[in-house]
């Protein structure tokens, strides 16, 4: 190491926060920073947003929750310098509250807006913040440039953007602060970062998790690095927040775009790099204004750190796609039950697929003494979906009873006439009813069933097997239910464990058994077009026209629409459920339910495939 080289060692903690929950985090802060400390660090990062959690939504209109963000933010500055870790600097994200006004202005509590006269008072500016804390002082607080507003992003209705970049020297390392989406942005900070001269940038985030979303991260923070001419440190949200799911992978890139460090998917962890810069190759160290940004800077120390032996760092193996989808879906499910406080859940057992892997899916993230599974047989239920169903809860351990739903139906029937599929669907409605009482009895919530693929077509009974508190499959297609089904089985026997789910529930063909002989086939296409077609429309949200040019069946595609659209209502009552899908419904896709609009075939003159 030459004498103009500085050696930093940096700390990642990508930690699950809570929502709303500012002394919690500020605890997990606390924690984690000790624990960095203790393995030599000289600065930490948090994730985006970490003092208030990720996304705090319309939270963050209440000035009394955006001033208890920013004393929380000076309570831990102060706490952490009692704790004896004064001498690391924490870089924790919060939600800001400055003067002005911008586009979801916060009332001042002093002003009555209906008093007369009183037309215009004084506002308040939510932003989305990070600030660097050091020896029990908040050193400088940097405001998010660019702020998404698209997919599961709202950041536009809530925040005003920062203009200021801010860089602090500390033990000679210059570090700039950036903020998620910043680095998402070409010619953004980064590039701002670029031009100024830094030595480090790093980047709290709040990047909720999709399929294969970690394979675009790398070339991404790869890119900014370039524009930077310095690594990028960037650590990521870990734990689930309603619909969403946070991944953690965290990294590290250097300056010339290799990988340093990685951390592991769907855990907290501390991931640690020893950095050596030379803050020659970028001498031109400038501040002021550099395009739309203004460039300040604040030096907590000149002196370098003793030079010291720098460790091995680590890189995390990638997950499969399977094991990657199946990580996020327990962490979902886990964190929706346990933030919310709730002890057990309840669901419906038919048997089959769908119902077996959610089984599967709760054992794991709760244990199986958490989970309850209800036969609900009817005079159509065949012998297998009762053994089947039995042969699942046996296999997890789990509790299990049976209740015979067919002298219900019959009550029924003597009441009122129903034929056809409103006496099909009857039979779903009691089975719902039935769950909904045992988890108002025993305090379950309620686990949904349906996968993405019925739900996108309305295949499923509105307050029947619709019924429940959070669907843990309802962004997952059919096709990937089998495929994850056989996924938990195939890691069960590699680690000599019994197979979660009967191979019975993966072969038959699936039924909702609601009348004699009833198969899915009867109603829909088959899952392999169903599915294809949903990605196309529902993810990629393609028009008639292209999804004919993809290959798509015509006959199939005019089918898959219909439904489609026509479903709408159905799932704007819904379950919230966890997230992996480039566009899940809820959060992702928001349509109209009174809606006159319809993708028709294109004629010939058109240029439509024939």
């Amino acid at each position: 190491m030459n004498d103009q080289q500085r050696q930093l060692r940096v700390g990642l903690a990508q930690v699950d926060t809570r929502v709303g929950d500012l002394a919690g985090n500020a605890e997990l802060v606390r924690t984690w920073t000790a624990k960095a400390s203790a393995a030599g660090a000289h600065l930490v990062v948090f994730p985006e947003m970490t003092l208030t959690g990720y996304p705090a939504e319309d939270l963050v209109l209440r000035e009394s929750f955006a001033r208890a963000s920013e004393r929380a933010l000076v309570d831990l500055a102060t706490a952490l310098a009692g704790d004896g870790l004064g001498n690391v600097a924490v870089v924790v994200g919060y939600l800001a509250h400055t003067e002005g006004s911008g586009p979801a202005p916060i009332d001042h509590p002093d002003i009555d807006d209906d008093r007369p006269g009183d037309a215009n008072p004084r506002r308040g500016a939510p932003r989305n913040a990070a600030a660097l804390l050091y020896a029990g002082q908040v050193v400088t607080r940097y405001y998010k440039r660019h702020l998404p507003n698209y997919g599961v992003f709202d950041e536009a209705r809530y925040f005003v953007p920062g203009n200021e970049l801010s860089i602090v020297r500390l033990h000679g390392v210059d570090v700039a602060l950036t903020i998620c989406e910043d680095l998402w942005v070409e010619g953004g900070p980064c590039g701002v970062a670029g031009q100024a001269g830094v030595d480090l940038v790093v980047s709290p985030n709040a990047s909720p998790y999709e399929r294969a979303k970690d394979d675009l991260r790398l070339p991404l923070v790869r890119r900014r690095a370039a524009e930077a001419r310095a690594p990028i440190a960037y650590c990521n949200q870990v734990g689930g927040q309603d619909e969403l799911v946070f991944d953690g992978d965290s990294l590290v890139v250097g300056a010339d775009g290799g990988l340093v460090a990685r951390a592991p998917q769907f855990v907290e962890h501390l991931l640690t790099v020893d950095l050596t810069v030379d803050p020659a190759v970028n001498p031109g160290r400038t501040e002021g204004r550099i395009g739309p940004m203004t460039v300040t800077r604040h030096v907590l120390s000149d002196e370098p750190v003793a030079p010291f032996e720098a460790r091995p760092n680590s890189i995390a193996e990638p997950l499969t796609d399977c094991e990657e989808v199946w990580r996020a879906l327990v962490m979902g499910l886990r964190d929706f039950i346990d933030k919310n406080g709730m002890k057990s859940v309840v669901l419906g057992m038919s048997g089959g697929i769908d119902s077996a892997l959610v089984a599967a899916l709760a054992v794991d993230a709760l244990g199986a003494d958490r989970v309850h599974g209800v036969g609900l047989p009817s005079k159509w239920s065949s012998e297998h979906s009762l053994s089947d169903a039995q042969d699942s809860a046996n296999r997890l351990g789990m509790h299990y009873s049976v209740v015979p739903i067919a002298p219900m139906v019959d009550a029924y029937h003597g009441s009122v006439e129903l034929t056809g599929v409103a006496a099909e669907n009857l039979q779903a409605r009691v089975r719902g009813t039935l769950l909904m009482g045992l988890s108002n009895q025993h305090g379950h919530l309620l686990l949904a069933t349906s996968n993405k693929s019925e739900v996108a077509v309305g295949y499923s009974t509105l307050y029947g097997d619709a019924a429940g508190g959070f669907a843990p499959i309802k962004d997952v297609p059919k096709t990937l239910v089998w495929n994850l089904a056989r996924w938990r089985n195939e890691y069960a026997r590699s680690r000599g464990e019994t197979e979660p789910i009967p191979e019975n529930s993966i072969d038959k063909p699936p039924s909702a058994e609601l009348a004699p002989g009833q198969q899915d086939s009867d109603s829909l296409p088959s899952y392999e077009e169903l599915d294809a077609v949903i990605a196309d429309y529902v993810d990629r949200d393609l028009g008639m026209a292209e999804l004919l040019e993809r290959g798509h069946d015509a006959d199939v595609v005019a089918r898959v629409l219909r439904l489609v659209d026509a479903a709408e209502f159905k799932r704007r009552q819904s379950a919230p459920g966890t997230k992996i899908s480039l566009k899940a419904f809820g959060r992702d896709r928001r349509l109209p339910i009174s809606n006159r609009w319809r993708e028709s075939l294109p004629s010939v003159r058109e240029g439509a495939a024939q």
